[in-house]
């Protein structure tokens, strides 16, 4: 196995789906993650922070696997309030890479199957979500059917 990659990312577990939320610096991927994760507890899904800010990736048989640092597991930043505590596991398997769709609407149907290369062949297939999306979880589950499962 190679060395894992240190991407900027925030990675989370609902159900048994793992969500890698990427994107420039300031697009929200933290809350984003934050809100999913409280979503999906209060329906009683279970679900987990991986890691935020760095995540680990590495491909293990197959799956694109994320992991935290040490010195950040359980830790999520929200902008503007500080370091939050949160439930979190060491790694888990990464399903989709939530990526930021376009606030002007020039891409109002990103192109289905669209797929991203995270690190050298690492890759995941695409869900686009806006910031500012009051209940994420809703729409990447409408998406991904397979999410909280």
């Amino acid at each position: 196995m190679d060395k894992p990659s240190n991407i900027h990312a925030t990675a989370i577990v609902v159900g048994k789906t793992g969500l890698l939320f990427m994107g420039p610096s300031g697009w929200g991927k933290s809350m984003l993650a934050f809100t999913c994760i409280n979503e999906a507890q209060r329906l009683g899904i279970s679900s987990a922070l991986v890691a935020d800010d760095q995540a680990l990736l590495s491909e293990v048989d197959g799956s694109v696997i994320a992991a935290c640092p040490a010195s950040i597991a359980g830790l999520l930043e929200l902008r503007g309030t500080g370091l939050v505590r949160l439930p979190h596991i060491a790694s888990a398997a990464m399903h989709y890479a939530i990526l930021p769709a376009s606030p002007t609407g020039e891409k109002r149907l990103p192109p289905e199957g669209e797929r991203t290369t995270i690190a050298g062949s690492i890759e995941l297939p695409v869900i686009r979500l806006l910031a500012n999306t009051p209940l994420p979880l809703a729409i990447l589950m409408a998406k991904a059917p397979d999410i909280g499962q």
